[in-house]
């Protein structure tokens, strides 16, 4: 363990927290020079810091936290000087190569003087060299995620960030404003969401649907932050205004030397550069990636080079707003045609279309094992038809028929014919279209969660959305209600009415029976029976005869 150096401006007990950044780990192994002597300013990863280490002889770190400090001591030893305190509390000569990566939100103390932007990077100027190499990061307040977060401002850095000055009229909010801010001349990289850096000029050039602007979105979608609506309709709005380098949630500058690649980007535990060139990107991965449970990342099926034309994805949709079925069903029928069994597993978002053919892209999730043709069409129509209805966008194909039938219909656009209907054995049994996608369902899914995007937070318009289909079912409902409510009502009216009857129809039964039972223990009734029965006889002298010799029969007895 080394020991911690403190100066003016520690805090203690305190923590920043800090998250790995693979892809700008990979580009600070591209900018920092060989065996100078180097600052890190604020807190930073481990990734980071390591990455500094293996090219730097002499590193020095600041971090404001104390226990920060005693803990870097620990986990670097001798190699890495470590001091504790702000910023303006730091009194040494000049450094080689000056990194600020997290930018200049978290140099600075509770005790420290109240510093602006613009006096804290004179400060980080002044301890740089006059040909000193310095990477500087900026968070963009114009950022998409910012302009789109649900929070109110006061909540979105709580006090366990302890951000001073969030409103600073020097602070650059654009890669002008920060070009010009700078005392050095610097190549800027858009940051978005510290997953994907592009060149500022790269961002400026792209257009939806591009490389740079699926790696945006792929980027932003990741994101934790609770927004007011989907952060890709944001994204594809800049990118066709030319925007798309004036949206992220941060900026990197680097000064007094030029890194390697256009862009980097963080996917699946790698890092992947591109270059442009004039047909398309020149593409490079490095790093293991970790294989996950039911997809794996194969760097071997990530083409060196990627198209550039379009995603597949921004021309369906674009054609299902526009209402085109003939346009939509021809795409999806070159789709089926170029489809092959393999073990890629299929994006609409990630195929390129340069308006002739298609090709892969760089998304290199892949099976265990080869999957047949109409697997893959499936997982890839599922996947599009949650983005495309979950996403409320614009579609020809009436509300009702969604789900496994609309992906049945792309599919048999696309040449993948619907198995035979059988009959339903039980009211629970799925029909045949929910077995052809089932496959599909389970790529699909599988899919969302190594990406990231399966448990993603619901954006307020989306719930908003959903609140008023609820709404409306629930009007309707309370209409079916009403209408069964009055149905029971009449038939209980008309219940009512029968059991009265019955019971009146009853009463008069009981007088009745009352009356006959009167009727038979009178003599009168006696004297009818014998009446009626002596009425009965046709031979009266044969009865005579009897009765004589029944009483002559009792006479004797006695």
């Amino acid at each position: 363990m080394s020991e911690v150096q403190v100066v003016r401006g520690e805090m203690q007990p305190w923590t920043d927290r800090t998250s790995p950044r693979p892809a700008l780990a990979a580009l600070l192994t591209d900018v920092v020079p060989a065996n100078r002597r180097t600052l890190i300013l604020g807190p930073h990863a481990p990734q980071l810091i390591e990455s500094v280490l293996a090219h730097s002889a002499d590193v020095t770190i600041l971090v404001r936290s104390v226990a920060d400090a005693q803990q870097l001591g620990e986990d670097f030893g001798p190699c890495l000087q470590v001091i504790a305190g702000a910023l303006d509390g730091l009194q040494t000569p000049p450094y080689d190569v000056v990194i600020a990566s997290d930018g200049l939100d978290r140099v600075l103390g509770y005790d420290s003087a109240d510093l602006s932007w613009s006096e804290r990077l004179a400060a980080v100027a002044a301890l740089a060299a006059p040909d000193a190499v310095v990477v500087l990061g900026l968070e963009n307040e114009f950022s998409l995620l910012n302009l789109l977060d649900s929070r109110p401002a006061a909540e979105r850095h709580g006090d366990d960030e302890w951000r001073p000055l969030h409103d600073d009229p020097s602070r650059p909010v654009s890669v002008e404003q920060l070009r010009t801010a700078l005392p050095w001349t610097a190549e800027v990289y858009a940051d978005f969401a510290s997953r994907t850096y592009v060149r500022a000029d790269v961002a400026a050039n792209a257009r939806p649907g591009e490389f740079p602007t699926r790696l945006a979105v792929a980027a932003l979608e990741q994101t934790d932050v609770p927004l007011l609506s989907p952060a890709h309709e944001g994204v594809d709005t800049a990118a066709r205004a030319g925007l798309l380098g004036s949206i992220p949630t941060g900026w990197l500058a680097v000064i007094g030397a030029q890194p390697s690649h256009d862009i980097y980007t963080e996917t699946a535990d790698t890092v992947l550069t591109a270059d442009q060139n004039l047909t398309g990107w020149d593409t490079t991965i490095s790093g293991e990636p970790v294989p996950a449970t039911e997809l794996s990342f194969d760097p071997g099926v990530v083409p060196a080079t990627v198209s550039a034309g379009v995603s597949v994805e921004s021309v369906l949709f674009r054609l299902a707003s526009a209402e085109d079925v003939p346009g939509f069903r021809k795409l999806a029928a070159d789709l089926g045609d170029w489809v092959t069994e393999s073990r890629v597993v299929l994006r609409w978002d990630d195929v390129v279309y340069d308006g002739e053919s298609f090709a892969h892209g760089v998304s290199g999730w892949v099976t265990e094992e080869p999957v047949e043709k109409e697997d893959l069409l499936a997982a890839a129509w599922v996947r599009f038809h949650e983005r495309l209805v979950g996403q409320h966008r614009r579609h020809p194909w009436p509300p009702w028929m969604l789900g496994d039938d609309l992906v049945s219909a792309w599919l048999g656009m696309s040449g993948v014919e619907a198995p035979e209907q059988t009959p339903a054995t039980s009211p629970d049994t799925p029909p045949a279209t929910s077995e052809q996608v089932a496959r599909g369902k389970e790529i699909a899914r599988a899919l969302d969660e190594v990406l990231g995007t399966a448990t993603g937070t619901v954006d307020v318009r989306t719930a908003l959305a959903e609140a008023e289909a609820a709404k409306h079912e629930l009007f309707e409902l309370k209409g079916h209600v009403y209408g069964l409510e009055r149905t029971l009502g009449f038939r209980n009216k008309a219940m009512k009415t029968r059991e009265n009857r019955i019971r009146e129809l009853r009463g008069q039964l009981q007088k009745v029976t009352a009356a006959h039972e009167r009727i038979r223990g009178s003599r009168t009734y006696a004297v009818s029976r014998v009446i009626f029965h002596a009425a009965q006889v046709r031979k009266p002298k044969v009865v005579a005869r009897k009765i004589s010799r029944k009483i002559d029969r009792k006479i004797r007895k006695r």
